[in-house]
């Protein structure tokens, strides 16, 4: 056990730690130190237990954290959807490689039928990968998920919705002791989602992808509304108290995004770009 969590052992939390927030591909350098390169990972701890939302870059950070534990880890691992920066961190997650760990997986379907696991055994073998998904040593449980399931894990409920994306993707309302967080990324924002106003109807914290301009858009700007201006309208019809963006572009450096956030909030004083690292308590803040 860390000393993290020998120190909230005995109080309540609902824990969110940011490790990954870059999307499509890993942005290492000086130009993304403050906002990180790692792509998408989310953990949250509650109820004892520790959930992770995607598997991007980094979760191999998350992994190196875990494995100076002197106790066997358990936790569970929800994929929104399996492209290359919700996934590419798994094969190099070092506490699945370790006997005496437990790890539940979740995933939908993806567009092409392959299950979760399909999906994430594809990219280990060769000659894209060196070891196989059978290398993991952990006890590995592979859990396909629709929308619309009810997942309860102790005490804390999780809900996964179909949202409007290309990638087939899910989001996913996590509710404990009255407090809820929504982690909706990779959606369509040219038209507010219906299922993803009710996902996060009155959440306590929605993590959204409301910041993302890939290569080709910074080039020819699309002449739809910025992703921003669709988030704050879709927090403030599902009525969020907080609005924490993610999934930053590649060529978004730390000097773009502190200009953004420095507009944002004039906009919406409860919107934040979030960061590699931080961490916010909702049964403290």
């Amino acid at each position: 056990m860390s000393g993290k969590e020998r120190t909230l052992e005995h109080q309540p939390y609902l824990l969110i730690k940011f490790w990954g927030v870059r999307g499509s591909v890993p942005t290492p350098g000086a130009a993304t130190a403050f906002y990180g390169g790692n792509t998408s990972c989310i953990e949250i701890l509650a109820d004892q237990q520790r959930f992770i939302f995607d598997g991007g870059t980094g979760l191999r950070v998350l992994g190196e954290s875990l494995y100076q534990s002197s106790h066997p880890v358990e936790g569970h691992l929800f994929f929104t959807h399996t492209q290359w920066d919700r996934i590419q961190g798994f094969p190099f997650f070092l506490p699945a490689f370790e006997s005496g760990n437990q790890f539940h997986i979740y995933g939908g379907i993806a567009a092409n039928g392959a299950s979760i696991k399909q999906c994430l055994s594809t990219q280990m073998l060769k000659p894209g990968f060196a070891l196989p998904l059978h290398t993991m040593r952990a006890g590995l449980t592979f859990h396909d998920i629709t929308p619309g399931d009810t997942i309860q894990i102790g005490n804390v409920k999780i809900e996964p919705i179909g949202l409007r994306s290309a990638s087939n993707a899910l989001g996913y309302r996590l509710s404990y002791q009255g407090k809820s967080v929504v982690y909706a990324t990779d959606t369509d924002h040219e038209h507010i989602d219906e299922n993803l106003v009710f996902l996060a109807d009155q959440a306590d914290l929605l993590i959204y992808d409301g910041v993302y301009i890939d290569m080709c858009d910074q080039i020819n700007p699309p002449a739809s509304p910025q992703p921003w201006k669709a988030a704050i309208q879709l927090a403030r019809t599902a009525q969020v108290k907080r609005l924490g963006m993610v999934h930053y572009g590649p060529r978004q450096t730390d000097a773009v995004l502190n200009t953004l956030a420095h507009e944002l909030k004039q906009l919406e004083p409860q919107v934040f770009l979030a960061h590699e690292g931080m961490v916010i308590n909702l049964l403290q803040n």
